[in-house]
């Protein structure tokens, strides 16, 4: 194919491969997947921040090896190979997070090593790079993360302001001086429910604005 003919990295179509997932193909609120660390990391700010980081790395790097393997690996083995994938660079990540960021690795603890079986890595190598070129699967990873991503923040940032009183640990409910009116923490936000019922909210709040969304 020459130079003219190929198709622009920045496309249409990968364009829309980066911002569908971030909204109307979320991989939590549409698919339903990831839930699990949704509950599990988003009662800090911070390490809800990293998780996603670290997903979105991982989802990003992982569909271009596989892309770029795809035609090599043999098909009775192909799982195993994408797991061998996935586990070597949630090994290199959460050794760089104990480097250079322990005390955030201390608090996300196994969570980090549980990316290995994160559903939505998984379906994305199986479902996109296994039958794409590398660009388009790296952007593919990159918009899967980022939509994964914006929910653990948007949860985690409604938990720790509401059950701590603080994001990223800075007291901002103190600041505004509310205490002093009589309010006080909901110690029920940071219990694991509760992050499950925020992602319901968002849930329903997306689909009542996008009406296109009811039959998913």
């Amino acid at each position: 194919m020459s130079t003219q003919e190929r198709e622009p990295l920045f496309s249409a179509k990968n364009i829309k491969l980066f911002t569908g997932p971030i909204s109307k193909n979320n991989p939590i609120t549409i698919q339903v997947l990831g839930i699990c660390s949704a509950l599990a990391v988003t009662v800090k700010l911070k390490p809800a921040l990293v998780m996603a980081l670290s997903v979105t790395i991982v989802i990003a790097i992982s569909n271009v090896v596989i892309a770029v393997l795809r035609q090599y690996i043999p098909e009775r083995i192909r799982i195993i190979v994408q797991l061998v994938v996935i586990a070597t660079l949630v090994i290199l990540v959460d050794q760089f997070l104990k480097a250079f960021a322990f005390d955030v690795s201390k608090q996300l603890s196994v969570f980090v090593g549980l990316i290995i079986t994160n559903c939505i890595i998984m379906g994305r190598l199986e479902a996109f790079a296994m039958a794409n070129k590398p660009w388009p699967s790296f952007i593919d990873g990159l918009g899967n993360g980022a939509g994964y991503g914006l929910i653990l923040i948007i949860v985690a940032f409604f938990r720790e302001l509401l059950g701590s009183g603080t994001i990223m640990g800075y007291p901002v409910i103190a600041k505004l001086g509310v205490f002093s009116i009589g309010y006080e923490n909901n110690g029920m936000m940071i219990l694991p429910p509760m992050a499950l019922i925020v992602v319901g909210i968002i849930i329903w709040v997306q689909r009542s604005r996008d009406k296109s969304l009811i039959e998913h």
